[in-house]
């Protein structure tokens, strides 16, 4: 028999929220690993807000929404709005009730800066770096080090002179017609008008020039998890002066050697020479072209070497991740400390998706 098309209004529900989502669901688990985090990072919610005046928005409702956007790339605050206000998974996710007003885009852009003037995404990635700890996720002896361009909000077009900002003739003011054939441009000469901090760069020859930013991670070999990132300028500088600073960070006061993976761009005489006085053994893939390498025969033939050399091309499923997943392929921000937040941010979510699905493949 034919159902019938039921068009009045149901007024009440008589099942709960909670109920609607599957015990088994995958964000079920992903919200019991956050929550813990959050609960330790209170102290610090509260740091940066005033004890009086009128209540904001909840800072875990904050950042639970944050990771949705990423996770689902919802690629606007507009968006994610809409999508808080009928989603009932999102609804659960981030803690609202079903009943519960969606607060409007532009408020909660607003109340989302505060924490990006704190370095909250920092302390987010050390709590879920503890937690991969605590769950013994970690090797704590074998990590990667890689770095990866990010676009920067800035179109080639307000790439220009310093000394004479805005001097194209500009026949549209929304999209000027723009014609650099013939003039040399460079980062000590030019500048963005729309991000001064971003610089033009490539990495390898062939490609084009982009006004970019530069990510960088150390990766743990056992599980391919994030123990600590970075967010410089692009230079060709940046990537082994940067590694530097984060693995002397990384190795801490053991006094065990451990070692690092990298791609040939690391094969150099002053990297490898940083990297001994660290006490880390550099695992650097040799770079034989039109030179000698850095790396001996003593490093290549040990077991461990191409253990390392397998480990260290998973960091590119990060990138990937954080790139086509993560929103982070051309960053919606700008300035080196706003873009560098959400790169951090960003890839705590992945580390706590990885985690989630360990110990979903445990279970």
């Amino acid at each position: 028999m034919r159902g019938s098309q039921d068009k009045q209004n149901v007024m009440f529900s008589y099942v709960s929220q909670e109920d609607r989502i599957p015990q088994d669901h995958p964000m079920r688990l992903l919200r019991e690993i956050i929550d813990p985090i959050l609960e330790k990072l209170s102290p610090k919610f509260s740091a940066i807000y005033a004890d009086a005046g009128r209540p904001s928005i909840p800072p875990e409702y904050l950042l639970r929404a944050m990771v949705v956007q990423i996770l689902y790339t919802i690629r606007s605050e507009r968006l994610l709005m809409e999508q808080l206000n009928y989603n009932l998974l999102f609804r659960w996710f981030v803690g609202l009730s079903m009943d519960t007003e969606v607060w409007d885009h532009s408020v909660f852009s607003k109340n989302r800066d505060r924490l990006l003037e704190a370095d909250i995404a920092t302390e987010f990635l050390l709590e879920v770096v503890a937690t991969a700890k605590r769950l013994h996720l970690l090797s704590n002896e074998h990590f990667t080090v890689d770095g990866t361009l990010i676009e920067a909000w800035a179109s080639q077009k307000s790439f220009q002179k310093k000394d004479k900002p805005g001097s194209q003739k500009k026949d549209d003011p929304g999209n000027p017609t723009v014609n650099f054939h013939g003039e040399e441009r460079s980062n000590a000469t030019h500048q963005s008008t729309t991000d001064p901090e971003a610089r033009l760069y490539r990495k390898s020859r062939g490609q084009e020039a982009k006004l970019c930013f530069m990510g960088h991670v150390v990766m743990d070999n056992r599980h391919g998890l994030v123990v600590n990132s970075h967010y410089t300028q692009a230079d060709g500088y940046a990537e082994r002066d940067t590694s530097s600073t984060m693995l002397k960070k990384t190795k801490g006061d053991r006094k065990s050697t451990i070692t690092v993976g990298a791609d040939k761009l690391y094969d150099t005489a002053d990297f490898v020479k940083r990297m001994k006085a660290l006490g880390i053994t550099p695992h650097v893939a040799q770079n034989n072209t039109n030179r000698s390498s850095a790396i001996d025969g003593r490093t290549t033939r040990h077991p461990g070497y191409l253990i390392s050399q397998i480990k260290r091309k998973i960091v590119e499923e990060i990138f990937g991740w954080i790139k086509t997943i993560g929103l982070m392929r051309k960053v919606r921000h700008r300035g080196l400390d706003r873009g560098g937040w959400m790169f951090t941010f960003t890839t705590a979510v992945y580390n706590l998706l990885r985690i989630r699905n360990i110990q979903m493949m445990k279970a």
